[in-house]
């Protein structure tokens, strides 16, 4: 797998996304991340690695705890890829708008 097919995968679980949605708001020890899920620490912790293999998330050993960091250069990948489309949905949307008028 590529560097984007591992971003999408990873992005691809709700509860990968919340990880990264509250690492977004910063650094913060694994046990603090773990929290709020209604899942286990060992839980939380496979859907961290699978973050950490797609590069979207950093592990810093700080003593016996682990500090997360998001990291952005997948999230631009992803982006970047994604935007090429913009056009063609843009246009999609315009197209169905104009239709839901004509039907008023």
């Amino acid at each position: 797998m590529n560097a984007l097919d591992n971003a999408f995968a990873a992005l691809a679980d709700p509860t990968r996304r919340r990880i990264i949605a509250k690492l977004a708001r910063g650094s913060t020890r694994v046990t603090d991340l773990a929290a709020p899920f209604d899942m286990s620490l060992n839980a939380i912790s496979k859907h961290v690695k699978v973050l950490e293999r797609a590069g979207l998330v950093h592990r810093k050993r700080q003593g016996r705890e682990h500090v997360l960091t998001l990291h952005g250069a997948p999230m631009r990948e992803v982006v970047s890829w994604l935007s090429r489309y913009e056009r063609f949905w843009n246009t999609k949307l315009d197209a169905l708008g104009e239709f839901l008028k004509s039907t008023d």
